[in-house]
């Protein structure tokens, strides 16, 4: 099922909007931990101030507004506490566990404080950098070198031979498997992306290859990039290290492993709408 877009309840900005009696939504990091709020409904901090619960940020980024109330992506240092009733978690661990908007906010959140982070120097000259006032981005004071987050788009495919879909087993997930995915190469298509990406995990080619959607990924800043093909020729060959294992998979037998909010399970679900009904 397609989701809604963020933008309806998502406003982004560089300067505050709402009144200061309104309190707001902190999105805050120590390391790649966001700071949950068990208590509150969308399960992040919401006050008027951060010295309510004694933080003291490293470093803030205003992010615009989420139903009415200003937002921020905060870093704290490592040695910060949670506050009482409150508890710092691997963003990863809560994909279930957030809600959709709330998530994909939260990613948005650390790839700007950490890019934030690593480009506090200029990568040209070394002189310290500046925040652009009307956009997201720095620059150098000496060199005028400029730096915006960058996404590292990746490719995600559901390959379909026969009514089957083909599933691939990563080895820094153990026996879990996955669809085919992986980033792309500069001076290459997106198309070209999923046939070198197939060709080099399981030694197939593949033909027919449609767009099906995108999904951000924040794991470290990744624009995921979703498409459907079909086998064309080839035998399945794993190279061992990367991927471990794969095969063929009918409707009824596969391992539901992905999380219903990724875009991986959007490309499961339609191969089972489409192809469950026609199996033998």
């Amino acid at each position: 099922m397609k989701r809604e877009p963020i933008y309806k309840r998502y406003q982004p900005s560089f300067t505050p909007k709402c009144a200061s009696n309104i309190p707001s939504y902190w999105f805050i990091f120590k390391s790649d931990k966001l700071l949950i709020n068990p208590e509150n409904s969308l399960k992040l901090p919401l006050t008027s101030s951060l010295g309510e619960f004694s933080i003291i940020p490293i470093r803030s980024h205003y992010l615009g507004t989420l139903d009415g109330h200003d937002c921020y992506a905060i870093e704290v240092a490592p040695e910060t506490s949670a506050p009482d009733g409150m508890a710092f978690a691997d963003l990863i661990s809560l994909f279930d566990d957030l809600d959709e908007d709330i998530f994909l906010l939260s990613g948005r959140a650390i790839q700007i404080v950490n890019w934030d982070k690593n480009h506090e120097f200029c990568g040209k000259c070394g002189a310290p950098t500046e925040i652009m006032a009307n956009e997201l981005g720095k620059k150098c004071p000496e060199c005028g070198l400029m730096a915006f987050p960058r996404l590292s788009p990746a490719v995600i495919t559901a390959i379909i031979k026969d009514r089957k879909i083909l599933m691939a087993q990563h080895g820094y997930r153990g026996d879990r498997y996955g669809l085919i995915a992986g980033f792309v190469e500069p001076g290459e298509t997106l198309e070209e992306a999923v046939e070198r990406e197939t060709m080099e995990e399981v030694g197939i080619k593949v033909k027919n290859i449609k767009y099906f959607g995108s999904q951000p990924w924040p794991f470290p800043n990744s624009l995921m990039l979703a498409f459907t093909a079909e086998y064309e020729s080839g035998d399945i060959k794993v190279d061992g290290r990367e991927i471990t294992g794969a095969k063929w998979f009918n409707a009824d037998e596969i391992p539901r492993t992905p999380s219903k909010m990724s875009i991986a399970s959007e490309l499961i679900d339609w191969y089972i709408e489409n192809y469950s009904s026609q199996i033998k």
